[in-house]
Formats: C-alpha cells, structure tokens, sequence
C-alpha cells in the first residue's frame, strides 16, 4: 500500500533523485468534488450492509480513454445474514447510476437513490435470514482523475512514448467506489469476481486472478478475468500496448504457479532481467512464511504510468526499473509482500494498517540480508530507523478510516506504520526467537500452523488477533510489550549510569508502563543479557573494559543521535526553502 511514502523515504535517505512518473505531466481536468463519504475509505460500516454478505461480483467496464470515461454495469448477489428490504453501496454519485434491477426485473427509478456516494436500493420484496439477493447497476462517466496516483486515488490516463493509450487504476486511499458499487469496508470483499474489461483494439486489459478469455467486437476487444476474495480496493483495471512474459514457478509445496509480466514495447531485455525476480521472490517468501496465497490463479505484474499499489494477483509496477545497489527491485518486493500481508491477511479495520506495512516493511531488509548478508540488512534497518517520527501511536484502538492513519493532523501515524512497524517486529523476532515468530506469522497470515495449497482460507485480523496468537504460540504474556510500541507515541528510553564497576540499566517506558524488555550488553568480548525483570538490572563491569549496549541493534529505543540527526535535517529543509526565490 502506497508505496510512495517508503518510496519518498528511502529516496531521501539514499540521496537519490525522486522518480520520474510515466504520467503524461499534463493538469488533471477540471472535476467534480469527491463527497466526505466517498473521500474517505471504511468509514462506520452502516447496519443495512452488515446484513449481508458479499457472494459474487459480475463487473462489466468499458474504457474509452479517447474521452477518458467508462461505462459499467454490475451485477452483485448477496446472502442475507439478518432479514433485509434495502441493498446499500458505495458508489461515487459522480458516475450517475441509470437503471437498476433485482433479481432480473428492473426497478422504477424512485426504487434508488445515490445522494452522497451511498447507493441505496429499496427492495421490491424483503429477503429473509439465509435468503439471496442480486443487484444490476447500470452506470458510467468520467471517473476521479488522480492528480499524482498513489499518492491520492483514481484513474491515471496517460500515454505510452509513442502516444498510445495508457490507462491505470489506483483507489487504495479513497476505495472500490471511485469505479464500481462496492462495499467500501476491508472486510467488503465479494468471495468470487468476474471481471470483464472492453477496450479499444489494439488494446490490452490484464486483471486479477486467472484468465478467462477474451472476446472481440467490431474495433473493441473484452477481457475476462476471474478472482476468488479480491481485497476491494485491489480489483484494478489496467489498459495498454501490453506485451507479456510468461513462466511458471516449482514451488517447495508441490504446486506450480504461473508467472506473469505486462510491459510497455521497447523495454524487453529490461523487463526479462525484472521477471528473472520473481522465482526467487516466491522461493524467499514461501520458506519464511508460507505457501503463496494465489497460487492456483497467478503471480502477475504489470507496468504502470503511476509507482505501484499491491492489486491482488496483478501488483502495479512504476518504478521504471531502477537500480539503488539492493541487487533486487525494492518496489516489485514490497507490493508483493502484500499479497501474504494485506491480501491473504486483511486489516479488519484501517486503524490496525500496520499489520500490512508493518510486516512488508520488515520482509525487505530480510530480503536484503537473505541476498548480500549482514551488511545489507542492518544498511536497511539504520534507514529505517532515521525516519520514524514517533508522533502518534500507530494503533489507535478506535476504529479508523484509511485516510486519518495517514493523515497527521488527524492524528494518523502516518509513515511509522511502515517504519516503526517494521523496527517493532524486529525487535520482537530478537526477543521470542526465530521459531516463535515465525510460526505466530503463519498463524497469524494462515489462520493455522500447517498451512499448504488448498487448506486455508483469507483471514481479517486486528492487533488484538496478532497480540493473542504472540502469547498463545510462546505461553507467555507479550502484551508489555506491544502497549508500549503500538499504543504509545514514543519510544521507551534506556537510562545506563555506571557506577564503579557496575553498570545500571533503567527502562522508562511513556506512562510509566512495565517494559521488562531484556538487554544485551557486550562487555570487552564477551556478551551478556540482563534480565531487567522490573525494568532494571545491573551489570559487574570491570575498570576500564569497554562497554556496547544492544551490540546487535535489536532494540528499538529512544536515542539522542537519531532525534539530534532528525532535528538537523528538519533545519536544512527550513533553510532551503527560505532560500528559495
């Protein structure tokens, strides 16, 4: 998920030059406003949505970038869990609905309403408990441009350099209502998706999930993708001069995946080195954590003219193949992770994001160590480190829209859910070992220890989830320790006086919570872990040995360096721009 703010990050911590987005640079066009409602994904789930359960989306979008609208017509079928006379959708009132039907018979016109980004439909008949229910929405226009996609949601419609259409969809942070009648909730997803996407000839539209077929007609051309549990705001439309890569994957449980690369013409022998990547993405990420989610739809990438967003089974790529020394492709590794950390296991609510970007943060320095060793991997972590802001816990424990976590002057955390998030885990993984972790992972993203292609299912997790499988898979109460990095702004301090030949270490955690994290200490050569059971121990130290504490940067803690460097980098940006003309 939006991969612009790791991107922003590590661009400045490297030094380098932002990138250069394949957008055509022209002004977004004059456009309705968004309301409140759509402006903002998974606000309060209302009742009459909560009857329902999502079975089965039929989405049919026609793109027409030479006027830069769609048409669409949806057909949603649901099953009654509580007895209901009213359908309730979210659906951008900027592309007006013109017919509705039930059930097949189409509705007289007072039968709906869309004032506010709300679709409402009166039933004809009440549908009781257990009973089903499907919906035809007819509708179309001109969907919400992005100004800077991901940076804010809608359809980016630009060309490719030789002037040719090219058209994608990025809707992370508004949500599924900027394009189709959706139920714009992390846990909204429909369990089956036919998507069919008609554009003009020559044309390509690649999709989620497993490829149908496509159709053609007079100078059009449809694709039919299918996807089993698409997370909402991952169902993409995706439009251009495509060329494609192809391979499949011998995976270590036994099944074969199917590889996919959509990519611009002209850039072949670019697009074969980044396709090479993606065998060993897969190998890394099912031995640490798991089978890969989709396996039995595909592992597909497609190029771009915006930076990425992690579209189940279809991830965006925009980083226009570039290098920074990794020896891998940090954007292509991040959105993939999300398919085991935000796909397969989705936030139950924005609030708890973290468990997302948390996670796929973290798989990157993993990946960095797993590929060039240590080196690598503490390079990514120190990174990391220098960019978190410690200025609102990263977990709110009040339900939350997708914006306001980003969103600092509402109190979001913004960037520390990637970075904090990250460091966090890292410490945790120091703490209850390697095989605690990572079977509380797999619990976590699976559902069960155990799993393998074909024995789990998605899973909708909270940080309350997460705390209960820590302490269930070790036997211990963790939640010490997740109070103070989750629910707290900032970081617990390590007070350390040495007194003769004794070291005292001193925890102060933010409201004086119990923090009974143990420290390693190295002591000439050797190392030695005090228990600081009550947030204090002590250490015989001889006379002039020389002292390290964390030798081996496990431990997420306040530090003066990092706030001093903080500090002096805000300083440089305000004396550059007052120097600015």
């Amino acid at each position: 998920m939006r991969p612009h703010l790791l991107a922003l990050s590590l661009t400045l911590a490297l030094g380098l030059a932002g990138p250069a987005f394949a957008q055509s640079g022209a002004t977004p066009p004059t456009q309705p406003a968004l309301t409140a409602l759509t402006k903002d994904s998974g606000t309060p789930m209302p009742a009459e949505q909560k009857r329902v359960h999502f079975d089965h989306a039929e989405l049919h979008i026609a793109v027409h970038p030479d006027t830069q609208s769609i048409d669409g017509k949806a057909t949603l079928s649901f099953s009654a869990l509580a007895p209901t006379d009213v359908l309730l959708l979210d659906l951008d009132r900027n592309l007006p609905v013109s017919a509705v039907g039930v059930d097949g018979k189409a509705l007289p016109a007072g039968a709906w309403s869309n004032p506010d980004g709300r679709l409402r439909i009166q039933l004809p008949h009440a549908v009781a408990k257990g009973g089903k229910v499907s919906a035809t929405i007819t509708y179309g226009g001109k969907p919400h441009v992005a100004k800077k996609a991901p940076w804010d949601g809608g359809f980016v419609w630009s060309h490719t350099k030789d002037g040719q259409p090219w058209v994608g969809s990025a809707v992370e942070g508004e949500g599924c209502d900027l394009f189709w009648p959706c139920v714009d909730q992390p846990d909204g997803k429909p369990d089956l998706l036919d998507l069919y996407v008609t554009v003009p000839k020559p044309l390509v539209a690649p999709g989620n999930g497993v490829f149908v077929g496509v159709t053609e007609q007079g100078d059009t051309r449809t694709y039919h993708w299918r996807a089993k549990h698409p997370t909402t705001y991952a169902v993409s439309i995706n439009v251009g001069p495509y060329r494609e890569l192809k391979g499949e994957y011998r995976s270590r449980y036994g099944n074969t995946i199917p590889l996919y690369y959509w990519y611009l013409p002209g850039e072949e022998a670019q697009a074969r080195a980044l396709f090479a990547e993606f065998p060993r993405m897969l190998d890394f990420f099912e031995a640490k954590i798991g089978p890969y989610p989709w396996g039995d739809e595909k592992m597909g990438v497609v190029e771009t003219p915006y930076e990425g967003m992690e579209h189940q089974t279809i991830n965006a790529y925009g980083n226009h193949y570039a290098k920074d020394g990794n020896g891998f492709d940090w954007l292509l590794q991040h959105e993939f992770s999300h398919e085991w950390f935000g796909n397969q296991m989705t936030n139950a609510n924005w609030d708890d994001m973290w468990l997302h970007e948390g996670f796929a943060t973290l798989m990157q320095p993993l990946y960095a160590r797993h590929l060039n060793g240590d080196a690598a991997y503490y390079a990514w972590l120190n990174r990391l480190r220098m960019m978190i802001a410690n200025r609102h816990p990263v977990v709110s424990g009040q339900p939350r829209t997708e914006e306001a976590v980003y969103d600092d002057s509402r109190g979001g955390p913004g960037q520390d859910i990637y970075n904090k998030g990250a460091l966090m885990l890292q410490t945790l993984h120091h703490l209850i070992g390697d095989q605690a972790f990572y079977d509380s992972i797999r619990e976590l993203v699976y559902g069960r220890p155990d799993p393998k292609p074909g024995n789990f299912v998605p899973q909708y997790r909270s940080t309350a989830d997460y705390m209960r499988i820590v302490n269930r898979v070790t036997g211990k109460d963790y939640d010490w320790f997740f109070k103070v990095y989750l629910y707290q702004a900032a970081l617990p301090k390590l007070d350390a006086q040495r007194h003769g030949d004794t070291l005292d270490l001193r925890w102060e955690a933010p409201a004086k919570l119990p923090f009974p994290m143990p420290v390693d200490v190295q002591v000439d050569d050797a190392v030695h872990t005090v228990p600081m059971t009550d947030g204090h121990g002590s250490l015989a130290v001889p006379a002039g040995a020389l002292v390290t504490i964390d030798p081996h940067s496990v431990l997420l803690r306040d530090e003066p360096r990092i706030t001093e460097f903080q500090q002096w980098m805000q300083q440089q940006r305000r004396e550059r721009k007052a120097a600015k003309p």
